[in-house]
């Protein structure tokens, strides 16, 4: 399935819709905590067994990015809008089943597995096509569509609350929520498949892939052979393991550090910072990726570890003795957190072009797959056994946070390594290119 070419006086601006009609459906995954207490009460599971389908689907995410990125690039737009929506569907269709006959392993199958591989090609489907409409504003065009997976829970979170309030918390209720997410999400994300147009190959036309595809191209699998691909890896795989490491653990995180002082944080005022994070990482998404087409890439990833490193080790130091000082911290941290996302897809086509940027994007995610487990296992570890050793309050985090302060100075050495790729790494000209992709084809 090839996406239908723009005809003339087709406005660019009707692509970006597109992308976030796909990208909020996928963001739903961000707001699984709602079903984890019904599920844990209906099926009589534990915390980490509730946590299995959102963890497999992250997993999945990057995963199915990786190897489906040059398909993406093949097939183009409409077919991985189509695939991520049969997928991400199916998942939620899948788990209304298992939850309905109360078979677990259905859910984690069918949110997780094949779910997670919607969220995967769902969440790289538009990346090269903005890239192309948009030459003169790849961070804001890209920003706008990875803007809405990070605000896909502000409209999750209490649509599915609701749901499991009218419906109940009982399995049937759970089972009918599942059904109607599934069926909703497919005819919001099919508006994102019909939309969606490649541009003309017009000479002069603005935002046309011609345009786009000056400069250096470099393939998918030779990108793998730069240091810069690695280097960019190491730069996204910390700078999310910081923004995770809070966003996973906002709510007891929030709590701890102002357990022991006059006042305390309560449970509603814990849900409402965990919603402040979710509008932070939403709006960096679109704001800062849209300052790096300003000041460049590689600056803006200095600001988001450099100044990073520097908001943790404000929250160790004095987190604990001021609240506004702390939810200021933790809400630029997220902020970087999802700039992060939305600028690296500009940063690899100034380093690598246009030519397959999505299949690389698809293969950079993979740093996402490990900071989803390695932002976690910090936190969650060190605060384990902080706990058991007698301590308590803030003194559960010190540790950790001074690791992912280290691992932000990890990130920002990286970042300033990072160098023009080489020429000869680059595809040499239209005719070799062409040759090129046809044997990554046959090899795929």
């Amino acid at each position: 399935m090839s996406p239908p070419v723009a005809p003339p006086g087709w406005s660019r601006w009707l692509v970006p819709p597109a992308a976030l009609s796909v990208h909020l459906s996928i963001g739903q995954a961000y707001a699984w905590s709602v079903f984890k207490p019904p599920l844990e009460s209906a099926l009589g599971l534990s915390g980490t067994q509730s946590a299995l389908p959102f963890q497999l689907g992250i997993v999945m995410l990057g995963l199915s990015a990786a190897f489906g990125g040059t398909l993406v690039e093949r097939n183009g737009p409409r077919w991985a809008m189509t695939v991520a929506l049969l997928c991400f569907s199916s998942g939620f269709l899948l788990s209304a089943l298992g939850a309905f006959l109360e078979q677990y392993w259905l859910i984690v199958l069918g949110y997780g597995f094949v779910g997670g591989i919607g969220l995967g090609i769902g969440y790289i489907s538009p990346v090269s096509t903005l890239i192309k409409w948009f030459p003169d504003r790849p961070g804001m065009a890209t920003g706008i569509a990875i803007m809405g997976f990070g605000g896909g829970a502000l409209i999750a979170s209490p649509w599915s609350a609701q749901m499991l309030e009218s419906f109940g918390g009982n399995s049937t209720g759970i089972a009918l929520a599942f059904l109607v997410h599934g069926l909703s999400y497919a005819v919001f994300m099919l508006l994102g498949v019909l939309l969606v147009r490649v541009p003309r190959h017009a000479p002069g036309a603005p935002g046309t892939a011609r345009q786009a595809t000056t400069g250096p191209q470099v393939s998918a699998n030779q990108a793998l052979r730069t240091p810069q691909f690695w280097l960019l890896w190491i730069v996204l795989c910390m700078n999310v393991t910081a923004g995770i490491g809070i966003l996973e653990k906002a709510a007891p995180m929030i709590t701890d550090f102002f357990a022991d002082t006059s006042t305390p944080v309560s449970v509603t005022a814990a849900a409402g910072f965990v919603a402040l994070l979710s509008a932070a990482n939403m709006a960096g998404r679109i704001g800062w990726s849209s300052t790096s087409d300003l000041i460049g890439r590689k600056n803006i990833y200095r600001v988001y570890l450099g100044a990073g490193a520097l908001m943790y080790a404000l929250i160790a130091l004095f987190g604990d003795s001021s609240k506004p000082l702390f939810v200021l911290c933790a809400l630029v941290i997220l902020s970087f957190y999802g700039g992060g996302f939305a600028t690296v897809p500009a940063y690899l086509k100034d380093l690598f072009g246009t030519y397959q940027v999505g299949a690389i994007h698809g293969r950079l995610l993979t740093a996402w797959s490990t900071a989803g487990v390695l932002g976690p296992l910090i936190v969650n570890w060190i605060a384990d056994r902080q706990e058991e050793a007698g301590r308590h309050g803030a003194s559960l985090y010190g540790l950790s946070f001074v690791i992912m302060i280290g691992l932000l100075v990890v990130g920002f050495v990286a970042n300033e390594l990072v160098r023009p790729v080489a020429p000869r790494h680059h595809v040499p000209a239209p005719k070799e290119a062409a040759h090129a992709e046809r044997q990554q084809s046959e090899s795929a």
